[in-house]
């Protein structure tokens, strides 16, 4: 998929580079990659493109935008799971989650 393809997705998707990286679980810094030729996507990006073009628009998760987030919200986000697998697959991560954690409560400052 060329970066004119990424870019032509978004347009018939009506969505961002921000709103694309949340719907694929990824940063939107590797979108932009991606539509800058820096970067391409991997066989795994390209197929789910392909599908969200098939499903439309109503298939793009929409990107928070400055707004508080409650907790159970996160669920849903693509960007936690991301980070869960980068915590089940990086012992060392997960260790230096585990030392921060301790240094906060179990409710959330407002």
């Amino acid at each position: 998929m060329s970066p004119d393809d990424i870019k032509q997705l978004r347009k018939e998707l009506g969505c961002s580079a921000r709103d694309l990286a949340t719907t694929l679980g990824l940063e939107q810094k590797e979108v932009l990659a991606w539509e800058s030729g820096e970067l391409f996507p991997t066989k795994r990006f390209v197929e789910q493109m392909k599908s969200l073009r098939e499903k439309g628009p109503s298939a793009v998760l929409k990107a928070a935008k400055g707004k508080a987030v409650a907790p159970t919200d996160r669920l849903s986000d693509p960007a936690f799971w991301n980070v869960v697998k980068k915590l089940i697959l990086h012992p060392a991560l997960y260790d230096q989650v585990t030392k921060l954690a301790e240094k906060f409560g179990d409710e959330p400052k407002s």
